[in-house]
């Protein structure tokens, strides 16, 4: 019986490596950055607001991608963005106001070189002050709840935008556009002040760019959403701009009701 033992022993060490070497090629690249442990506690807290693997899945991002995140903030989808690209061995530009809009993203870099060091910082919109992100060169423009700040410049100022994110991109690359929604029925001079943009409004600037909707999706929606608050959007979570005031309340609603939109630059 020993050597049939051995024998058994002996092929279950073999097939071993290979079923763990199967499970790694067939892991969702996605799903194991979101849960990256070099995420921020309270970063993570908001996935159930956010839906990162959802979202990322939807605009159809790969680990090998030329991917542009566009203002960045403090860096919440970098902390997903950042091992997402590093494992598939793909090149991530965060671009924003230079050099102002880039100093949090700095301070990743500075804190955990190992999981940010090989970001590109890129100037956006380009006014000449910092490097650019290359005309032609991404798979992938990604912009999480940021339209409105460009339409509080002005009509022209969000035009102008679309029309740099354009050329950033490839034929055939994806714009993806996650954005807080303003309901088509209300007003629309409240995109200048509260933070909320019209589905329509953000159609309208991409396609004048030259882009053309590939797709749309309610993953970030939120029906609890009333939209027509004293500080904007930004009463409801995280901010909650109104402090103790009807605190529980606005918790209960969650974070904004959004719009994710998938927009394609024609192939030629």
């Amino acid at each position: 019986m020993r050597p049939l033992i051995l024998v058994a022993s002996a092929l279950v060490a073999l097939a071993a490596p290979a079923f763990a070497m199967t499970e790694s090629r067939t892991a969702d690249p996605i799903a194991t950055a979101v849960a990256a442990p070099t995420r921020t506690p309270t970063n993570i807290a908001r996935d159930k607001y956010r839906h990162p693997a959802e979202t990322l899945s939807f605009f159809g991002v790969k680990p090998g991608d030329t991917v542009v995140e566009l203002w960045p903030g403090g860096g919440w989808y970098t902390e997903i963005l950042a091992p997402l690209s590093k494992a598939g061995g793909g090149t991530l530009y965060v671009a924003a106001p230079w050099e102002k809009g880039l100093a949090r993203i700095k301070e990743k870099q500075t804190a955990d070189a190992g999981t940010y060091g090989a970001l590109k910082l890129a100037e956006f919109p380009g006014t000449g002050a910092g490097p650019k992100v290359p005309d032609g060169s991404a798979d992938a423009v990604l912009t999480f709840r940021n339209i409105h700040n460009w339409r509080f410049g002005g009509k022209d100022n969000a035009a102008e935008a679309f029309r740099q994110i354009y050329a950033m991109l490839k034929p055939g690359g994806i714009l993806g556009v996650e954005e807080h929604r303003l309901p088509e029925e209300m007003d629309s001079a409240l995109e200048e002040k509260s933070g909320y943009m019209k589905r329509s409004s953000v159609i309208a600037f991409a396609e004048a760019a030259g882009f053309k909707l590939a797709g749309e999706s309610d993953i970030n929606a939120n029906p609890k959403d009333t939209h027509d608050y004293p500080n904007g959007v930004w009463t409801l979570p995280p901010n909650l701009r109104e402090g103790d005031k009807d605190r529980e309340k606005y918790l209960a609603i969650g974070e904004s009701d959004r719009m994710t939109l998938k927009f394609v630059k024609p192939a030629r």
